[in-house]
């Protein structure tokens, strides 16, 4: 379908051609150049659309699905909501069952699209009575005129990606991908690209992100499905302890591990230095990218797929207070200005290049600080701290009739108020002991190295 047509028959004509998004801030260390497949410009938001859609249709033309019949699936959320919106337009009517580390938002969402939920435990094995598997398993076989598309082993779900987002990939790098990233969950999503794109060039790496506590990795690597590997985790939609049908690992040339820490941090990120806001899988996906860089050069060109919306994720990544719980977070401040708001009040101490070092002397020692920025009007033109200036005494008896500019150190680094602390940190060393944030032309504040290693510590 054209991208272009004015006027859509329904929702469902809205999915797929998605647009692709160069990354720049947050992949600036990363050689090549890294490419996102934002797939939350979807009308449900999410990259599973695409395979939503497919399945029905395929179950329908097989005369699996009759009218007014009852969809049924296992889903992290994505693949419900994709469900709701088929259900919708073509009159079924839609059950999901989820485990209990799905985001509430997701879970509110798919109630509001008219769908039945039933939430499970996530800490008991698959074939458990009350997993989100078992339970989907019960209701379609007591629910007359249902249909369980069982998005795991329901190769429709790999077809809809060999038939739209590869081609999409393909195109919109005029063949010129060296590398596809993505988080990998029912796996129809990377084995359907991943056929596309080495039918194309079988040259094209296929790098699948996984969880730990999830199977996929070491079985890729040594065939064995070893259930030591399974434990829980909350990253949302990526890692299985099953081994889906949707997952071709003769495809996939790679699997990268990321802990749930960094990718809840990166997905925040990611918002902060593209304006992206997107789902946990998404940071998994970047900070994979992060982790094999070293495979990476110039000549690279990565395509990284975007399942998700951040919408679904709000009272969970995006909330402070729900990541400093999970020990994500280790400070409650994240930037620059959340440490400067304490004392954003109280104006900036300064001194003048052209008063004597005595008066700072006498300043620094009132207000109990060990460094000063030095102003010419709203320029920064230099620093003091009272290291550099014990050195000065030290040296010359009589420095304290000296002007300031005489003795001075370079000014100190200036960021802003949306630096994040750990970057912020960077700027320091033994010959820095502070930053200045600029909120505006003439408003400063100053940062310490204090400052800091109590608000990471």
């Amino acid at each position: 379908m054209s991208d272009t047509k004015k006027i859509y028959d329904n929702i469902l004509e809205t999915i797929g051609n998605t647009p692709m998004i160069k990354l720049n801030e947050i992949a600036k260390d990363i050689p090549g150049q890294v490419l996102a497949k934002v797939e939350y410009f979807n009308p449900g938001h999410s990259v599973k659309d695409r395979m939503a859609l497919k399945m029905i249709e395929d179950a329908e033309a097989r005369g699996d699905l009759k009218p007014g019949g009852t969809i049924i699936e296992c889903t992290s959320g994505n693949t419900g909501m994709g469900l709701a919106l088929a259900a919708i337009v073509k009159g079924y009517k839609l059950i999901c069952t989820l485990s209990d580390k799905q985001s509430k938002e997701k879970m509110d969402i798919l109630r509001a699209m008219g769908a039945e939920l039933y939430v499970c435990p996530t800490n008991v094995a698959p074939e458990h009575p009350e997993s989100y598997y078992s339970v989907a398993n019960r209701l379609a076989a007591e629910i007359p005129n249902s249909f369980y598309p069982y998005q795991y082993d329901n190769l429709s779900n790999r077809a809809a990606h060999y038939e739209s987002t590869g081609p999409e990939i393909w195109d919109q790098t005029d063949g010129k991908i060296t590398h596809f990233v993505v988080g990998v969950g029912t796996g129809g999503t990377i084995s359907g690209v991943a056929k596309y794109l080495k039918e194309k060039n079988p040259d094209v790496q296929i790098w699948g992100v996984d969880s730990y506590g999830s199977v996929f990795k070491k079985y890729h690597e040594t065939g064995e499905f070893d259930t030591s590997e399974i434990y829980s985790y909350i990253t949302e939609g990526i890692g299985e302890d099953i081994l889906p049908k949707n997952v071709d690992f003769s495809l996939i040339d790679k699997f990268e591990k990321v802990t749930d820490r960094d990718g809840a941090l990166v997905t925040r990120e990611l918002a902060r230095k593209e304006g992206l806001l997107l789902g946990w899988s998404a940071g998994s996906a970047f900070q994979a990218i992060r982790q094999l860089k070293h495979e990476l050069n110039e000549d690279s060109v990565v395509v990284v797929l975007f399942h998700d919306h951040g919408s679904r994720y709000v009272g969970k990544l995006f909330n402070d207070d729900w990541m400093e719980e999970r020990g994500f977070l280790n400070h409650k401040n994240k930037m620059a200005k959340d440490l400067v708001d304490k004392h954003r009040h109280l104006p900036l101490l300064i001194a003048n290049p052209n008063e004597p070092i005595d008066n700072v002397i006498q300043r620094m020692r009132k207000h109990e600080v060990s460094q000063l920025p030095v102003f010419d009007g709203n320029t920064q033109v230099g620093a003091l701290d009272d290291s550099k200036l014990l050195q000065a005494i030290l040296e010359d008896p009589n420095v304290a009739s000296k002007a300031v500019k005489e003795i001075m150190d370079a000014p100190f680094p200036e960021v802003s108020p949306t630096v994040e602390l750990r970057d912020l940190a960077k700027k320091l060393d033994k010959n820095t002991g502070a930053v200045l944030v600029k909120f505006g032309e003439d408003e400063f504040h100053i940062l310490s190295r204090h400052d800091l290693v109590s608000a990471l510590s």
